[in-house]
């Protein structure tokens, strides 16, 4: 197998690559340690039977430029293809602000052609191409010169056999009708919005048991310090403090270093230093925050008069069509949307696009009282009111 490692070589494969439909490409990274992802390999391949047209590109090599690659991100006239792209994507959106275009993402291919909620890839090579895949070196160090011979051996597979998943999959979608399913759900993986946490809107991924907006002030300053000073030192959020102590300090409200230093949950690193003071800076500015700019929590949905009967008859709905439309019933709507629409919300996945068409167009009948389901034999049918 082929290792590349300088800008030339990498030029003159994705030349070459840049001749066919379609190239399948991975990466392996590290990110423990780390915020943004460490990129350690990428893997190549081009379309074949065999290994010949497959590569092992080390980003770590010298000053390798990855221009080359970018470039054939921007060929149009290429698919790139990978397999649940979305870390990968982030890796390359984050050095360079390209996405691949045009796209094509196996897992999500084959969520919409019945094979489940995002599978995984060994068991779409097992299911049609009929390979096992040695995952062993999964979570070794991929940042360690020199690669033994079980991750190169690895790491090829994870692009070889992608392309006959690729081809199964792309002739299923052509078959059924369902491309412009996988478009709609690949305009969130191309989004920069999705790779783009902005400290100020950091709050809101965390869990907390008030909905008090004062409280809510204080986490929304907490999350927002904490975002930054990962983002700037390069290090996980958690390695600054984790979500626990966040809400700790946002109850306790330390207003000096000695109060700060009582905390139970917070890391020895964080009760000094740069940490600590922008701990106690943002307890300060969240005390405070003007009522007007205060985090108001989105209650809407436990406003709503859920018509339990109504959320049953959706339930039987989405299964009878997800049964026939051979996808996932999660993947359509998860239970809490199903209440939400049963009590009159409407702005909700499950009622737009490809789901509509699926689902949403019938829900919607089924709570106006335009249709009604019965029983024929083991299948659930629709009636015309």
């Amino acid at each position: 197998m082929k290792t590349i490692t300088t800008t030339a070589e990498l030029e003159a494969y994705c030349l070459e690559a840049a001749t066919h439909d379609y190239v399948t490409i991975d990466t392996e990274f590290l990110r423990e340690r780390t915020y943004y992802s460490k990129l350690c390999l990428i893997q190549m391949a081009m379309p074949g039977t065999d290994d010949s047209g497959a590569v092992l590109v080390d980003p770590l090599a010298g000053d390798m430029s990855l221009e080359p690659l970018y470039a054939l991100f921007r060929d149009t006239s290429v698919v790139k293809v990978f397999h649940a792209a979305r870390q990968d994507l982030e890796i390359f959106f984050v050095d360079a602000g390209v996405f691949p275009e045009p796209l094509f993402d196996t897992q999500v291919a084959a969520m919409v052609c019945g094979f489940g909620e995002q599978v995984g890839y060994e068991t779409l090579v097992r299911k049609i191409a009929h390979q096992a895949v040695d995952k062993t070196s999964r979570f070794t160090d991929w940042s360690r010169r020199p690669l033994t011979d079980a991750q190169a051996k690895y790491a090829l597979a994870d692009v070889t056999h992608l392309r006959q998943v690729y081809e199964f999959l792309a002739r299923k979608l052509e078959e059924t009708g369902r491309a412009r399913w996988v478009a709609e759900e690949l305009e969130i993986l191309t989004s920069p919005d999705t790779y783009i946490t902005q400290p100020r809107d950091a709050w809101k991924r965390v869990k907390t048991r008030t909905n008090s907006s004062k409280f809510l002030a204080l986490v929304r300053e907490l999350a927002a310090f904490r975002e930054a000073y990962a983002q700037a030192n390069n290090v996980p959020r958690n390695r600054v403090y984790k979500d626990d102590a966040m809400v700790e300090l946002a109850s306790n409200k330390p207003k000096n270093h000695e109060e700060l230093g009582r905390a139970r949950l917070l890391l020895r690193e964080a009760r000094k230093g740069d940490i600590a003071d922008g701990i106690l800076k943002a307890v300060a500015a969240g005390l405070n925050c003007p009522a007007s700019d205060m985090p108001q929590p989105d209650n809407s949905r436990d406003k709503l008069q859920v018509n339990p009967a109504l959320a049953d008859l959706l339930r039987v709905l989405l299964k009878a069509k997800t049964e026939s439309a051979g996808v996932a019933a999660k993947l359509i709507a998860p239970a809490a949307d199903l209440d939400g629409i049963a009590g009159g919300l409407r702005d909700v996945p499950a009622l737009k696009g490809w789901r509509r068409e699926v689902f949403g167009e019938d829900a919607l009948r089924l709570c106006q009282g335009k249709i009604a389901l019965t029983a024929v034999g083991s299948d659930v049918k629709v009636v015309e009111l």
